[in-house]
């Protein structure tokens, strides 16, 4: 275990050093991928960014993700067939949700990083942050919407420097 988030951070920008990924690019989750992705990015001496990723909750149940929506240009959009299929709704009925989302994406993008435009991924090595796992869901849903952008990185990593064994 590790005494607090800084050490913890040290530990997993070791570890991804020592693994020497091919031109990085450290994608941190916000909030909590923020401090562990900027050691990892300094300790690479990689490029970070911020990758945004927003639940689209269900109708009445906002605690059940229907789907989640990733920043991006275009933005990614994905559903859990599983929750609409049980709802009954379909991608559609959630028009007004994603249209909701989308602008705080960009309005968290524009105060996390002002102007600054995406870093480029394409034929790199992404390497996902966040400071710990728990159900696995917002990881994944961040690695299908960066195998879904053309151009997207020749390679995704996952660095937390904790997770459930059951999850990895």
């Amino acid at each position: 275990m590790f005494r607090d988030r800084a050490e913890a951070g040290e530990a997993l920008a070791e570890a991804v050093a020592r693994a020497a990924p091919p031109d990085p690019v450290v994608l941190a989750l916000p909030r909590g991928g923020v401090p562990p992705g900027a050691q990892v990015a300094r300790r690479l001496g990689a490029e970070l960014d911020l990758l945004l990723v927003r639940k689209i909750g269900l109708p009445g149940h906002d605690e059940l993700a229907a789907g989640a929506l990733v920043d991006g240009d275009p933005p990614t959009i994905l559903f859990n067939d599983e929750v609409l299929r049980a709802s009954g709704l379909k991608g559609s009925d959630f028009d007004a949700r994603i249209a909701a989302l989308r602008a705080e994406i960009a309005r968290r993008r524009a105060l996390y990083l002002k102007d600054r435009a995406p870093v480029p991924l394409a034929g790199r090595t992404a390497i996902l942050v966040d400071d710990g796992v728990a159900t696995g869901a917002t990881v994944r849903t961040a690695i299908r919407a960066l195998r879904a952008r053309v151009p997207g990185p020749d390679a995704i990593w996952v660095a937390v420097p904790v997770a459930p064994r059951d999850t990895l």
